[in-house]
């Protein structure tokens, strides 16, 4: 399916949206402030070295020193030796005949600053590619553990035959399981084009200098989003444009060439009105265009999703409806995921069919629309209870995440409560208090719905509360309170 990337970039805020068919499916937000310094290498300077903490302080000119623990300098496993055994087997050589002030030292973040405290650091540099991770400073060949046992062994052998013998090792990450050798090749040849650029910065740069950082957002999306069917990349700034192009013209000439300026009047995303779409897909309920609707609910465990008929009647029975709302909502969620980038366990909950060809028709249309999906998915048949239960890997924060926080007033729950429950709540707490203090009068500062109604609906309830305690009770309204926030003053 032919597919345009559309890129909004801003000083703040960088926005990417893949359309296929006019239709957006996936957005990516990366904003500056938020950028961490993870990842990034430095050419450092050995500020202090401290051989009771068995630490030293490197200055790689940032506002504070940087952190390094004797546990986090790099030594290379002997010959045979695995990584993790090197570690372990190598007895510690104290800090202070390792490195010493004033000494050059080239540094990777593995941490960043926090509070008072400065990034930590350590002298292992890893490069993070698409699929693999790059260790040039050993010969290690590894897989994740996350893929099956089974497969590690061939996994391992495919890339020691496309690594060759330049040196460097390499860690194939899970979303490497499929890839081919090609996409493999490809990555690899990127990973040691960086290192040679951080090598040679390392020989030219003064101390204190930035050698590599990891890739930004726009520089990602050549590297990870663009495939054979991108049609065009557009950019609407052309200082970010013309650095993409230096950038893809190095590492990957095939996706700079779909690289376009985009001049247009019109902000580039209100092409495909995509602003439109991120607030669509922030929202609890999806229209979906025969006329019913998705719910979907997203908690800390799990993701909810609930398919629901609403006002399609366009079928000549019953059943036909059922099948073909669920149908279109099988392609509706698949996109909604993608759009969201909603991960971990989803359950999805279709309307229930009486017809097992037609269970089987809705499941098959499933898989194939996740199947569209550059993010590992799972999915499992229907349960006895009717429910679809399907993983989906988490690559990075939730749309709703990035771009939003719990509601302050309902703090996340979705619901307050209502004007009456809060005034009874009142009533009692008044109670509570007049049993253990004897104040001259009772004051309740309140929000204007629970106030009106303590005046008005719940008027004979409070005159019969304060005859029984002997107290007056007076009221304030205050606009800025909650309508779950109240205060009992005693005067």
């Amino acid at each position: 399916m032919q597919q345009d990337i559309l890129i909004n970039w801003s000083p703040q805020e960088t926005r990417v949206a893949i359309v296929e068919h006019g239709a957006v499916q996936e957005l990516h937000v990366e904003r500056t402030l938020e950028r961490g310094l993870v990842g990034n290498v430095y050419l450092g300077k050995v500020a202090r070295v401290l051989p009771g903490m068995q630490s030293a302080f490197i200055d790689i000119g940032l506002e504070r020193a940087a952190f390094l623990h004797v546990a986090d300098v790099w030594h290379p496993p002997a010959e045979g030796e695995s990584l993790s055994s090197s570690r372990a087997s190598q007895p510690q050589i104290p800090i202070e005949k390792q490195v010493f002030e004033g000494q050059s030292l080239m540094v990777q973040v593995i941490k960043d600053p926090i509070g008072t405290k400065g990034a930590r650091l350590s002298t292992q540099i890893s490069i993070a590619g698409r699929l693999l991770v790059f260790l040039p400073q050993d010969d290690h060949i590894g897989v994740s553990q996350k893929i099956p046992t089974a497969q590690r062994d061939e996994l391992r052998s495919r890339m020691q035959a496309l690594a060759g013998k330049e040196g460097g090792g390499f860690i194939l990450r899970t979303n490497g399981e499929d890839a081919s050798d090609k996409e493999l090749g490809d990555d690899i040849a990127y990973l040691r084009k960086a290192w040679a650029r951080i090598k040679d910065a390392s020989l030219r740069l003064p101390p204190q200098s930035l050698l590599h950082q990891d890739l930004n957002l726009l520089q990602r999306v050549l590297r990870d989003l663009v495939g054979e069917t991108t049609q065009t990349i557009r950019v609407d700034s052309r200082e970010q444009f013309d650095a993409l192009k230096t950038f893809g013209a190095e590492f990957m000439p095939a996706a700079a060439e779909k690289l376009q300026h985009y001049k247009g009047e019109r902000p580039i995303f209100d092409l495909y009105s995509i602003d439109e779409e991120i607030a669509k897909a922030l929202a609890r309920r999806v229209e979906l265009k025969s006329g019913g609707y998705l719910i979907v609910d997203q908690t800390e465990a799990l993701t909810t999703v609930d398919v629901n008929t609403g006002g399609f009647v366009g079928a000549r029975n019953f059943d036909d409806t059922i099948f073909k709302t669920n149908l279109e909502a099988a392609q509706a969620i698949a996109r909604q995921l993608r759009l969201r980038n909603l991960g971990g366990i989803i359950i999805v909950d279709f309307i229930d069919m009486a017809r097992e060809d037609h269970r089987e028709a809705v499941l098959a249309e499933f898989r194939k629309q996740l199947g569209r999906d550059r993010v590992k998915t799972m999915a499992g048949g229907f349960s006895q209870l009717g429910l679809v239960e399907m993983t989906r890997k988490r690559t990075r924060e939730s749309l709703a995440h990035m771009l939003c926080e719990p509601c302050p007033t309902c703090e996340g729950k979705g619901i307050v409560k209502t004007p009456r429950s809060v005034a009874y709540d009142i009533l009692r707490e008044i109670l509570r208090e007049a049993r253990q203090f004897t104040p001259r009068e009772f004051r309740v500062v309140a929000s204007p719905k629970v106030i009106e109604l303590l005046l008005d609906e719940e008027s004979q309830h409070l005159a019969g509360l304060s005859e029984f305690i002997g107290k007056p009770v007076s009221l304030l309204s205050e606009a800025a309170m909650a309508q779950e926030q109240y205060d009992i003053v005693l005067l």
